[in-house]
């Protein structure tokens, strides 16, 4: 098995596992990703006609199960232009779960899920950074 060749990879491989492990969990047990997520658990006997949860968590879910795959295809790859995509996205990410709480339309716990997105793309950011200060100034000096 290839690891991840930086620590720019490695926050990569990090964020793909846990995305495909919460992809995985949501497949399997929506119900408990619903609860993380903050959201009342509603027996399926008692869903109203038209409710629509558990496709859209299937949906979300194999979307995250998938992205997973990709992060960590690009990690093991060292994919750089990969990461440094993830990191204005996640910026993007960030800023949408924020405006969601803050209208009111999402449960406040998605803060977490905002600043996760922001605090990876944050760590990822810095240490594409500091790599590519490290390999310029190698270049320089060899």
């Amino acid at each position: 098995m290839k690891l991840p060749r930086s620590v720019a990879g490695w926050t990569i491989a990090v964020f793909g596992a846990m995305a495909l492990l919460l992809g995985a969990v949501g497949l399997v047990q929506p119900d408990v990703l619903l609860v993380m997520l903050g959201f009342d658990v509603v027996p399926a006997a008692e869903r109203a006609a038209g409710d629509y949860t558990r496709t859209f968590m299937a949906a979300s879910s194999m979307a995250s199960f998938n992205m997973g795959v990709y992060y960590l295809l690009a990690a093991v790859t060292d994919w750089r232009p990969f990461f440094l995509f993830t990191v204005v996205f996640r910026l993007v990410t960030t800023v949408v779960f924020g405006v969601l709480v803050a209208a009111e339309v999402a449960p406040a716990r998605f803060v977490g899920v905002a600043a996760w997105e922001g605090l990876g793309a944050v760590v990822t950011g810095v240490a594409l950074f500091v790599e590519r200060r490290r390999e310029g100034r190698v270049a320089l000096s060899g």
